[in-house]
């Protein structure tokens, strides 16, 4: 089997904690694997030598345009995709352009005025706060936990804008998590071989075992090894 080698989208900053977290989950995941950050404005590297994509926390990053380059290819190519925080949220934008049709889908940490504000501000932060999870049953994260009711650590002000909610489960990103006020968390591709973004971080939790999602992204990144 070759060595697995996971792409990790994002600025690696040393002194951001969930940087370390997210080595740290893989690792713990994945075992003895290679590990390389993709900085979004770095020049364009050749991605097809990668066997998965974590898209990281730390948005917002030095170049939008380089982070959704990076999470389109995922998605167009079949490669496994994990985006937690702003990786999900940036997984979100990609959706709406790439597919949805809306190329003026825009983040409210980059303009706030944007025409169309996909994801938006929270009505409240979720920085440093730990929430119920409800997973829909079924899908591909209720599977990983085993579970339909989890709790989650979130570091996040930054979300689906709820007025796109039905237009991007239409088209085939599946809601498969909210909060107790029903609010989407959890997201999962339609027909992808794995492709999941949370809005929370489960490298966080990540210790002394492997997170389920973590574990189960690293399982199909490895498929792709053989």
């Amino acid at each position: 089997m070759n060595t697995l080698r996971i792409g990790v989208i994002g600025d690696f900053d040393s002194t951001h904690r969930l940087h370390g977290r997210t080595n740290d989950a893989l690792r713990l995941a994945a075992g003895d694997c290679e590990i390389r950050w993709l900085a979004t404005d770095g020049p364009e590297q050749e991605l097809g030598g990668l066997h998965g994509f974590f898209c990281a926390p730390g948005s917002p990053y030095r170049s939008m345009d380089g982070a959704l380059r990076m999470v389109r290819w995922a998605r167009e190519s079949g490669a496994p995709f994990l985006g937690t925080c702003g990786g999900a949220q940036h997984a979100l934008i990609e959706f709406a352009r790439g597919v949805m049709g809306m190329r003026d889908a825009g983040h409210a940490e980059y303009d706030p005025y944007a025409s169309v504000l996909f994801v938006n501000r929270l009505a409240c932060s979720l920085v440093g706060r730990a929430m119920a999870v409800e997973l829909r049953d079924g899908s591909r994260a209720a599977a990983a936990y085993g579970e339909r009711r989890v709790t989650e650590n979130y570091y996040c002000n930054f979300g689906l804008n709820g007025d796109y909610r039905a237009g991007l489960e239409e088209a085939g990103m599946l809601v498969s998590g909210w909060d107790d006020g029903g609010e989407a968390r959890v997201f999962e591709l339609a027909g992808h071989p794995f492709f999941l973004a949370t809005l929370f971080v489960p490298q966080d939790r990540a210790s002394e075992a492997a997170h389920p999602l973590i574990r189960d992204f690293v399982r199909a990144a490895r498929d792709g090894t053989a």
